[in-house]
């Protein structure tokens, strides 16, 4: 049957979607969603340089002036070498781009400068500071996020409730200072980090010429990413001047135990 329009009218023509019309215009509007919530996490990105990691985060990059959660692995052994590693190679990254001083502070004092200056972490770029309690520690990991009188501030805790988290989120947008919470093992998840990442070492590349040394090799994972995705890479880190590499594939044979003082280079 012929469609015959009302009253004498002209019939209306429905738009044609060109092809992959909607698709464009439903990534368009999560490229904007994904804008605002950067914006509100104090806006920028931290590129880390691996192109699938990069991609797997909000804008491209890891999300600067908020908090993020850094953890060990999940299995029961000494040392957090490698996460440690992780957060010092971001923290480097965070003081060069800054031009300033990135802060560490920790109950144990056992840092070893060495292990931090081969992720580029230098002393001229670091002042670390021990805490007293765990209650210290946390309540000067949050004043120094809302001062915005450092290029990026780090502190370890085996115990941060929802409340300390959301004040430490808080304090690192309201100073615009991207806080980074290493999370000793077997310690409770929180809810508020924009990012929360998983770092275990594996079976290092040695290095022709240094017997003992190897190339760092970490599983990376991104367990948790406001407006990304997570993700699973097996990474090496090659220096300050080529930083992180992706592997083929992962070892199989994990890293050896990592000695009671952390020595930062996951060795």
């Amino acid at each position: 049957m012929e469609n015959r329009p009302r009253h004498g009218g002209i019939a209306p023509v429905e738009p044609v979607e060109p092809a992959g019309g909607k698709a464009a215009r439903l990534a368009a509007l999560r490229a904007r969603v994904r804008a605002l919530e950067g914006a509100a996490g104090g806006g920028g990105v931290l590129p880390l340089g691996l192109g699938p990691v990069d991609a797997a985060l909000l804008g491209g990059g890891l999300p600067l002036g908020c908090l993020h959660e850094v953890l060990g692995p999940a299995d029961a052994g000494p040392g957090d070498g490698a996460a440690t590693g992780f957060v010092a190679l971001v923290l480097a990254r965070l003081a060069a781009r800054a031009g300033g001083t990135a802060l560490w502070l920790t109950l144990d004092g056992d840092l070893h400068a060495p292990g931090l200056a081969r992720y580029g972490l230098t002393p001229d770029r670091l002042i670390v500071a021990r805490a007293r309690r765990p209650v210290d520690l946390l309540w000067a990991l949050e004043e120094a996020a809302r001062s915005g009188a450092v290029a990026a501030v780090a502190g370890e805790a085996a115990a941060a409730d929802l409340t300390a988290s959301r004040r430490l989120q808080l304090a690192a947008e309201a100073g615009g200072v991207t806080t980074l919470l290493l999370r000793r093992r077997g310690a409770a998840r929180t809810g508020t980090a924009v990012t929360r990442w998983r770092v275990a070492a594996l079976a290092e590349r040695p290095i022709a010429g240094e017997p003992g040394i190897g190339a760092p090799r970490w599983r990376l994972e991104l367990l948790r990413c406001r407006g990304g995705r997570p993700g699973d890479w097996a990474v090496e880190w090659r220096g300050p001047a080529t930083g992180l590499a992706l592997l083929a594939a992962a070892p199989a044979v994990t890293a050896p135990a990592i000695p009671p003082r952390r020595a930062a280079n996951a060795a």
